[in-house]
């Protein structure tokens, strides 16, 4: 053999376990959770905070809520404030405002090939009013006859007329006649129907720890559950049989990070979209570096999502004054103008201007420190008491705004300090009521009961009020089917929440919209109408 025929055997070999080498180590690094930006058919968005759970009767988090909605289909969907699609029902109507139908779409089925029927709606419902159920579902059901205010069965196990009429057919009724898109809004587009085929096998108090929340597998939505990576991403994969067409994209990642990482990851194009909604949150020092980004879309939109300080109503000494004292003392225009740049807008109460119902008319109460320490004083809080103060990790801003307010409190007089949970714990908490005070976020539904934040046994209920007469002014409002009356019985509503403050709004953060621009679909001026058209977004 010459020397130069063995010197190109040695280097063809050694190019050739190199190739392979590389392939090995390039294979190695595509898991699951990266991104494969030459993957068109894949989607990446960036989410801030994570899945607080997959359970469809129990997600008291937005961002459970959020991860929800991929797999599991509501019977309507609302991709514009009390404008509403059809989903897995095709109607829900009435004639008197109290018997209401419901006709399901004939062709939605299960990703077990099982079709969605009539006994799959009863079910779900009578299992949300079980009250041996772990459930956060129970508010939007509530309105039917034989549940309680909690939304669960005063006696017996089935709720009265709620009857599967046929396969594709179910009848319900009302306590009193109420507003049709009242129904639409919280029956129909807030609740995920179950397959009973797979959750009658389960204890009903056993649900919220069985495998069949965990590990979803069989779901009604536009796309599969694969996996979830705890605290680091969710996968789903397209569900090809899905009765309102195949979706376009074959997968989809939820990728959990920090704002920070969240706007390097949509420069680099590691991700193409920001989930938005208070969860996949742009931070607003890194908005402009976006905006000049020409392969992106960038926008703010009005949002229903508020920002607030949570004080635990179930203890004695956080009365009245007590409240308007911490909301008077705190300087939310700074935290508007310094943390937001002015993304955001103050609002009174729980009500932003997305709702139909919000008062125009009211003001917030005033940033007043000299105020606060009068009420304060008139309200006989020992002020050598050291109160904590629940933070969420996730969103910087509202990280951020927790120092801002230690500091005006210190100033009047109330010693605060910080202590920082992780978000499912601080959720935790907040229901339980194990703290004293607690920065949370609310995306309220359009529909303006907002009776499951503020009455006793509501699961929502993280200030623990139990105020009377509160609880009767929303009982009554609830049973008014005009939208002018409902309109002026929510706006004395929101008078006595901004009167007695209940818990402290600080803003209503303004909807950061930030994806690449190719995507077709995505986040929508109206956060919560956003995946009404999942199945047909793509990438160009």
């Amino acid at each position: 053999m010459g020397i130069l025929s063995w010197v190109c055997k040695k280097r063809s070999l050694f190019l050739g376990v190199s190739m392979i080498l590389c392939i090995f180590m390039f294979s190695g690094c595509a898991n699951h959770g990266e991104t494969k930006k030459n993957n068109k058919g894949t989607l990446y968005i960036g989410m801030t905070n994570a899945p607080d759970s997959f359970n469809p009767l129990f997600n008291p988090g937005i961002a459970g809520r959020f991860a929800i909605r991929f797999m599991y289909d509501t019977l309507l969907g609302m991709p514009e404030p009390n404008e509403f699609t059809p989903q897995l029902a095709e109607s829900i109507n009435t004639e008197d405002n109290q018997n209401f139908i419901i006709k399901l779409n004939p062709n939605a089925k299960w990703t077990d090939g099982q079709p969605v029927t009539a006994q799959d709606v009863v079910y779900t419902f009578n299992l949300i009013a079980n009250p041996t159920v772990e459930t956060t579902k129970g508010t939007y059901i509530k309105m039917l006859e034989g549940l309680d205010d909690k939304g669960q069965l005063a006696a017996g196990n089935q709720i009265p007329d709620l009857i599967a009429k046929d396969e594709h057919t179910v009848a319900f009724k009302t306590k009193v006649p109420v507003d049709p898109n009242y129904i639409k809004s919280m029956l129909g587009f807030e609740v995920y129907i179950i397959p009973k085929h797979v959750f009658e096998n389960i204890q009903p108090e056993t649900i919220s720890n069985s495998e069949a929340v965990k590990n979803p597998m069989v779901t009604s939505g536009p796309f599969k559950f694969v996996k979830y990576a705890t605290n680091d991403y969710v996968e789903y994969a397209a569900n090809t049989d899905y009765y309102k067409g195949t979706p376009k994209l074959k997968k989809i990642f939820l990728r959990i990070m920090n704002g920070t990482n969240l706007v390097t990851e949509l420069k680099s194009g590691n991700i193409q979209m920001a989930a938005g909604g208070s969860i996949g949150i742009v931070p607003v020092k890194d908005l402009e570096i976006l905006q000049n980004d020409k392969k992106l879309v960038v926008k703010s939109a009005p949002s229903n999502s508020v920002q607030f300080l949570e004080v635990n109503n179930s203890n004695p000494m956080f009365n009245v004054k007590f409240r308007r004292a911490i909301t008077m003392a705190i300087n939310r225009e700074k935290i508007i103008d310094q943390l937001y740049k002015g993304n955001a807008h103050m609002v009174p109460t729980l009500y932003t201007s997305i709702s139909p119902v919000y008062n125009k008319n009211l003001q917030p109460l005033r940033y007043d420190p000299v105020k606060a320490k009068q009420e304060l004083a008139e309200s006989g809080f020992d002020i050598s008491k050291e109160l904590t103060l629940q933070v969420p990790l996730g969103n910087v801003l509202r990280e951020q705004s927790a120092d801002l307010i230690q500091q005006d409190l210190k100033g009047i007089g109330i010693n605060v300090k910080q202590q920082k949970l992780d978000f499912p714990t601080v959720l935790s908490n907040g229901r339980k009521g194990n703290y004293e005070l607690m920065l949370m976020s609310y995306v309220p539904s359009v529909e303006p009961d907002y009776s499951a934040y503020f009455t006793p046994g509501n699961s929502s209920n993280y200030s623990q009020t139990n105020d009377p007469k509160l609880t009767d002014m929303f009982v009554k409002a609830l049973a008014m089917t005009s939208l002018t009356e409902r309109r002026m019985a929510y706006s004395a509503i929101q008078e006595f929440l901004n009167e007695q403050q209940f818990l402290t709004t600080l803003c209503a953060p303004d909807d950061i919209i930030a994806q690449s621009k190719e995507l077709n679909g995505g986040i929508k001026d109206f956060w919560e109408g956003s995946l009404d058209d999942l199945h047909e977004w793509s990438l160009k």
